[in-house]
């Protein structure tokens, strides 16, 4: 493949936002990018790009918390209180060796739960490079037509 052929396959996978200004004042920015809705996020002087929907059960996160656990930057879904990092789509959970005393909990991975996508920043604009890595990831079942259309159909759940 020339080069020339390469700028323009990967033109083809970027897609604009926004200016980057812009989103650094709305902090958080919902797109429709290619067939997926995408949260791009400005938190701490870092974009972040993931899937809107929750992975656990389609929870809105644009409207979730942003808090570190154990260093890591995460975004805490408000239906569940699933914590997804930022960085890598990871899901975290607070576990405890029942055989070491006293307890002392300490935060683990349930692995890649939620897809991730790569934000870069040209000449003041932002832009978004979808993550089309094979293999299903839990949050890609809230970016099909299906669900879209069942959500649509019956709104959003009600929090308890």
């Amino acid at each position: 493949m020339s080069s020339d052929e390469d700028v323009a396959a990967a033109s083809r996978h970027t897609h604009f936002i926004g200016k980057k200004e812009n989103i650094i004042q709305a902090r958080r920015v919902v797109k429709s990018v290619g067939e997926r809705d995408v949260l791009v996020i400005y938190h701490q002087g870092d974009f972040y790009a993931i899937d809107v929907r929750c992975y656990h059960s389609g929870g809105p996160l644009q409207e979730g918390d942003i808090e570190d656990f154990d260093g890591r930057t995460c975004i805490v879904c408000p239906w569940h209180k699933y914590k997804i990092t930022l960085a890598e789509g990871e899901g975290l959970y607070q576990a405890v060796d029942p055989s070491v005393k006293p307890l002392k909990p300490s935060w683990c991975s349930k692995g890649i739960k939620q897809r991730v996508h790569t934000v870069t920043v040209s000449n003041e604009d932002v832009f978004l490079t979808l993550n089309d890595s094979p293999g299903p990831i839990d949050s890609d079942y809230y970016q099909t037509e299906k669900y879209r259309n069942t959500f649509l159909k019956e709104g959003p759940k009600k929090t308890k």
